[in-house]
């Protein structure tokens, strides 16, 4: 694993991924809770790509700002770069667009886990 590693993924915004579904707000737009869901999941791909198939992250820190609206049915983008290893904990650069720009940036910290041990230790 190595610092300066990226990855894209993207989705369409469906009624699931609304400010008014998830109840953040009354209106059919991509929802913060949303767009941090994605900025998160392209952090955590990005993580399990380059890990060994016992190892695993989970989130524990994000800090996003959500800069602009974005429409039920258009297309989103979340780009996670991996800036920061500190022994188990990982920090990522996130950024959110859709097809008409920017839409929201921070970072998100995973910390790398056993996921056998993880679950071991909550159930």
């Amino acid at each position: 694993m190595e610092t300066g590693k990226k990855l894209i993924i993207e989705k369409l915004v469906t009624e699931t991924d609304t400010a008014e579904y998830y109840g953040s707000g009354l209106l059919k737009v991509f929802a913060t809770p949303a767009m941090i869901a994605l900025m998160e999941k392209s952090a955590h791909l990005l993580a399990k790509f380059s890990l060994p198939s016992n190892q695993d992250t989970v989130g524990i820190e994000v800090n996003i700002k959500h800069t602009r609206a974005t429409p039920l049915g258009a297309k989103v983008y979340a780009e996670a770069e991996l800036i920061e290893i500190d022994n188990k904990k990982l920090t990522f650069s996130v950024v959110a667009f859709d097809e008409m720009g920017e839409i929201g940036r921070g970072t998100h910290m995973r910390y790398i886990i056993n996921p056998t041990k993880f679950m071991g230790k909550i159930s």
